[in-house]
């Protein structure tokens, strides 16, 4: 029979055993993770691997990413396990809000065992999924020493987190930093070279000899495709009317394009072209100034940018941009819409004025042929050329041609007799 010491060093050897495992399956992961996140620079795709694998090495009921969005200096939920997804974007926390803004705040990680909702820090939002959840370990998200994110591990039941799985996740935090941070310039990137050759394909076509509907249609195909939009429409100006009137849109819904003319000054479209300014609205189904609140629940709209179209100081229209969900238009994405607005101004208003100045080459060529001809009826008939004016636009009236085409054939059939 084994004695005391024995079944000691037996215990210790077995704990031993079992640490050395657990470290094993720990460095495993962090080398899969490794592997995974670094063979890939899709962001969404590096999210999802993350929350995966952080799942599956915690246990967890639960994981929760968020990102810090710069511009806007708060953190939103771009990835999650479990939690439905469509609390994915949606869910927007400022820095020092709840424990997950007090974690990227201070920088510093926070592990609760259980009634994590009694931490003097925790704040309850609607339809937040750790406001559900006993256990909840939080860490930042770290990159270059800056917070960029924070990942929420929760578990249903109370749990006491171990050392060894703060200092994992902690070391996760650390590592996915970067990898995140690579995704999200690749990200930018390939947005930007997105935007730079829309924006390029625009000028051209403006360019063109393309009628003013066509590049019009043109011009919202590609900056929906651009901005990610569920429906892109322009609204030009009826100066006389006061009133905007859809143009252009890609959107094939007939009752959207139908829809009633603005006026000046109302809904968030009129109120574009009375402060000349660009408008968001995070959502215009709840928004008390837009005015089409049931149609966009029915075409699935929910965020808009309304920018004004100008010409010098003129405004001339709006482009609108819509999104299916939740969206926080940045201060790069409101510049690139005005481009895009200013573009299409420039596009307008060459076409006004080359369809300007035809008319005004016809109405002169008209007048030339109405001179003549009237010099001939006045030396044909001997008479005055207040009645050869009149006996031309008489002939005009009845037989439904213009002054033109008649002038045109009294100066035909004198070059004739001529002949």
């Amino acid at each position: 029979m084994p004695t005391r010491a024995q079944k000691t060093v037996s215990t210790k050897k077995g704990s031993a055993k079992g640490a050395l495992e657990q470290k094993t399956r720990e460095l495993g992961v962090l080398h899969r993770i490794t592997e995974q996140i670094s063979s890939n620079l899709e962001l969404e795709v590096v999210l999802k691997e993350i929350v995966e694998m952080v799942v599956e090495i915690t246990q967890a009921d639960a994981c929760l990413l968020y990102l810090l969005d710069e511009t806007q200096k708060e953190l939103t939920l771009r990835a999650s396990k479990n939690p439905h997804p469509k609390l994915i974007g949606r869910i927007r926390l400022e820095l020092g809000e709840g424990i997950t803004g007090w974690v990227a705040k201070e920088k510093k990680m926070v592990a609760i065992a259980k009634d994590a909702s009694e931490d003097p820090r925790f704040a309850l939002f609607h339809n937040l999924p750790e406001d559900r959840y006993h256990a909840f370990l939080s860490v930042p998200v770290i990159s270059k020493g800056e917070i960029i994110g924070v990942i929420n591990i929760q578990h249903k039941k109370p749990h006491y987190h171990s050392d060894g799985e703060i200092a994992l996740l902690t070391t996760i935090g650390h590592q996915v930093g970067s990898a995140i941070e690579n995704a999200r310039l690749y990200e930018e990137m390939k947005r930007k070279a997105m935007q730079i050759d829309t924006l390029s394909r625009m000028s051209t076509m403006i360019a063109s000899n393309r009628y003013l509907e066509e590049i019009l249609n043109l011009i919202v195909t590609m900056t929906a495709g651009m901005m990610n939009s569920k429906i892109c429409s322009i609204m030009l100006l009826d100066e006389p009317k006061g009133e905007l009137k859809i143009v252009a849109t890609q959107s094939l819904s007939e009752e959207y394009r139908q829809k009633a003319n603005v006026k000046i000054g109302e809904s968030v479209s009129g109120r574009v072209v009375k402060e000349r300014r660009p408008i968001t609205v995070l959502d215009v189904t709840g928004d008390p100034h837009f005015r089409f609140p049931e149609l966009a629940k029915k075409e699935g709209l929910f965020s808009l940018l309304s920018v004004p179209m100008m010409i010098k100081d003129r405004v001339i229209g709006v482009i609108n941009s819509y999104t299916s969900k939740e969206h926080h238009f940045t201060p790069e994405e409101i510049n690139i819409l005005q481009t895009v607005a200013n573009q299409a101004a420039v596009a307008i208003e060459n076409t006004t004025l080359v369809q300007q100045s035809s008319a005004m080459q016809e109405a002169l060529e008209t007048r030339k042929a109405v001179e003549r001809a009237k010099g001939i009826l006045m030396k044909q008939g001997k008479i005055s050329e207040e009645e050869s004016f009149r006996l031309i636009q008489r002939q005009s009236m009845n037989t439904r041609k213009t002054m033109r085409e008649i002038a045109e054939a009294i100066i035909l059939a004198s070059e004739i007799k001529k002949g």
